[in-house]
């Protein structure tokens, strides 16, 4: 089983974090910090909650004023690094809400290793105009982290982070920033552009459809994002996406050679084969499985899969898969009919029962 990600805080990476900051605060009570990060309660905190026990801890042993505690954790951060370095951000969300300009200041060094687009919230709800003022300022940066950020920070559905529930409702300020980035030269920042639009595309379709309308077919980085912007669109089979990607003809394709498993055992895989075929070139084509997974209470739940979206230059293709019906924390199947179905161009063309069953026999 992989490693969860909350045991990266080991005593030798706590340890570490010690050290640099004595060599910025000679008086850190260090042995009592070590004993406070691994308390009674340490065990059963999951990750962000690992991460805001540090930040609070920080805190309670840097006795000092807001700014002075700072200047030690600038220094002190451009020793770590990724996700598990975002406690200096966390620190900032917590105690620096009071103080903009420092703690703007701060996150805009912590996210160059690392990232502050969870602690960046907090700001976007209590100082609306001044952060996404100085997010417009961080688009125009050099420097891609911040370019990123100003993008990343407020889009209205980031998971794991809070909602920003007035952007969902009218994301007309996140749009503005998406137009300072949409033709970025870096594609960790269009991926952020991309990922953006996809959320407010869950709250206002419309925006995202008038976007595509306006930039597909401007530059091949342009169309990326749009369709990796519409991917929520595309799955739920938008009409009007489906025709300005071009995928809105299948009536000439016909599925044939459909094989599948008829029962399939718990913690095991359903395999699956079919062929498009055509009298002529399939063309743009977006090819889709969905399973019915049973759920509990005996109703069905479908969830969709992505096979290919492209353009097939032949008059017929064959595919073959398998989808795990593996329990996992995320996903528990249940013994009973299932359903799996093959999609073209958002539309059900074919669709069978299954058995799944704690045995094949």
């Amino acid at each position: 089983m992989a490693e969860q990600l909350k045991n990266v805080y080991t005593k030798e990476y706590i340890k570490n974090l010690v050290f640099k900051i004595k060599e910025n605060y000679k008086k850190f009570d260090e042995n009592n910090f070590i004993n406070s990060i691994f308390d009674n309660t340490w065990q059963n905190l999951e990750l962000k909650a690992r991460m805001r026990h540090i930040a609070i801890t920080l805190n309670k042993y840097l006795p000092l004023q807001y700014t002075k505690q700072l200047e030690i954790l600038k220094e002190v951060s451009k020793e770590f690094s990724s996700f598990e370095a975002m406690f200096f951000q966390d620190f900032v969300e917590v105690y620096g809400l009071d103080d903009f300009e420092s703690s703007m200041k701060a996150l805009e060094i912590f996210t160059q290793d690392s990232s502050s687009e969870f602690a960046i919230r907090q700001f976007i709800l209590k100082y609306e105009d001044k952060t996404m003022n100085q997010m417009k300022v961080w688009a125009q940066s050099s420097n891609e982290h911040l370019r990123r950020l100003s993008s990343e920070g407020c889009r209205p559905r980031l998971p794991w982070a809070i909602a920003l529930q007035k952007f969902k409702k009218d994301p007309t300020k996140v749009l503005e920033i998406i137009e300072l980035l949409k033709n970025d030269k870096s594609l960790y920042v269009r991926k952020s552009v991309a990922n953006n639009l996809n959320d407010i595309s869950k709250d206002n379709p419309h925006l995202v459809i008038d976007f595509v309308k306006t930039n597909l077919g401007v530059s091949k980085e342009l169309d990326w994002i749009c369709k990796h912007a519409s991917r929520t669109l595309l799955k739920k089979a938008d009409k009007q996406i489906l025709k300005l990607f071009d995928f809105n003809k299948s009536y000439h394709i016909n599925i044939t050679n459909f094989s599948y498993d008829s029962i399939v055992k718990i913690d095991g895989h359903l395999n699956f084969s079919f062929e498009l075929t055509a009298l002529e070139d399939l063309g743009n084509i977006r090819v889709e499985y969905a399973i019915d997974y049973l759920k509990s209470n005996n109703t069905h739940n479908k969830k969709i899969f992505m096979i290919s979206q492209n353009e097939i230059k032949s008059s017929s293709k064959k595919f073959t898969k398998k989808q795990s019906f593996k329990n996992m924390t995320t996903r528990k199947h249940y013994l009973g009919i299932h359903y799996i179905s093959i999609l073209l161009n958002g539309e059900e063309i074919i669709k069978k029962e299954f058995l799944l069953n704690d045995t094949c026999n």
